[in-house]
């Protein structure tokens, strides 16, 4: 199969490189890291050490390929879906944090939409290197057409063609839901704090912090229609945050470096849906405004 890979940062290399030992890869990212991977291919150690020779560029536009998979930043989706209106898909799938990503591709690809979730672990080490944290598995639904599980089935049986644990799901919505949830509680505290995720675990008071923002997530998502107990959202904030432990989240490497964060396209996205919805989120509104407002003194907002 051929896949194009728009967002090959450390997620986005990790899969594309596993997806390569078995398919027509080609990583689609920024420099110095596409010139290295040209230069020398893409080097993986962590889980598992191999290296591969998928073919990289830093322009995507007029590519086509029987699969796109989207990893780049949540910010970054509108720009990613217009190049990717350049080219021609058999399916286009995002396996990005926060949410409305999918909408933002269904609005201009002219190819079926496949939501997706990936819990495995990555760091870019190095310019054409990165780092395996962790095995993770990958789940995905349809999105558009919706309840169109043909493409996702070809979407699956790819990533099952890499040994990659895929899972399939008609309730993609309440997953989606979920890994906001766990995104919410993780991210901004760990960032805020500069601690490793492990710290939001068990008992103190920065796993209140972030179980109170996953509390109120879930309570928008039921508000939304989506059947997420509290319960099942701080379940999952705990087993990331232990089974990640030693992991910094992708916000806080985002604050630590300078860079613009997804705030967004999480808490950001809580805050405005709970306005929708009538819903009060005041420990989400209170992460939100703090990392706004370190992103404007950095110069980071747009």
């Amino acid at each position: 199969m051929r896949v194009v890979v728009f967002g090959a940062g450390s997620l986005g290399s990790l899969v594309g490189g596993r997806l390569a030992r078995a398919h027509d890869v080609t990583l689609v990212g920024r420099d110095p890291h596409v010139s290295a991977v040209q230069r020398s291919g893409l080097r993986v150690t962590g889980v598992e050490t191999f290296e591969t020779q998928p073919a990289a560029t830093t322009d995507g536009t007029g590519t086509n390929a029987d699969l796109a998979l989207v990893t780049v930043k949540a910010y970054d989706t509108e720009a990613a879906a217009r190049t990717l209106a350049t080219g021609e898909y058999g399916a286009v799938c995002s396996l990005q944090n926060g949410m409305g990503n999918e909408d933002v591709l269904a609005a201009h690809v002219d190819a079926p939409v496949v939501a997706g979730t990936v819990t495995c672990g990555a760091r870019l080490a190095d310019p054409g290197h990165v780092e395996w944290l962790g095995r993770g598995t990958v789940t995905l639904g349809p999105w558009r057409p919706e309840g169109d599980t043909a493409p996702v089935e070809r979407v699956a049986a790819a990533f099952r063609a890499a040994d990659f644990p895929t899972d399939v799901t008609s309730d993609i919505r309440r997953r989606l839901w979920e890994k906001l949830a766990v995104n919410a509680a993780i991210n901004p505290v760990t960032a805020l704090a500069r601690v490793e995720n492990g710290a939001v675990a068990g008992e103190g008071p920065l796993a209140a912090v972030a179980t109170a923002a996953a509390r109120e997530t879930a309570a928008v998502a039921r508000a939304d229609g989506v059947d997420l107990s509290a319960a099942t959202a701080t379940t999952a904030v705990e087993t990331v945050a232990s089974e990640t432990a030693r992991n910094q989240s992708s916000m806080h490497r985002d604050v630590a470096r300078g860079r613009r964060t997804e705030i967004d396209a999480i808490n950001g996205f809580v805050v405005d849906r709970a306005a929708d919805r009538g819903e009060s989120v005041p420990v989400n509104r209170v992460l939100t405004s703090l990392i706004r407002g370190w992103e404007a003194d950095a110069g980071r907002r747009e």
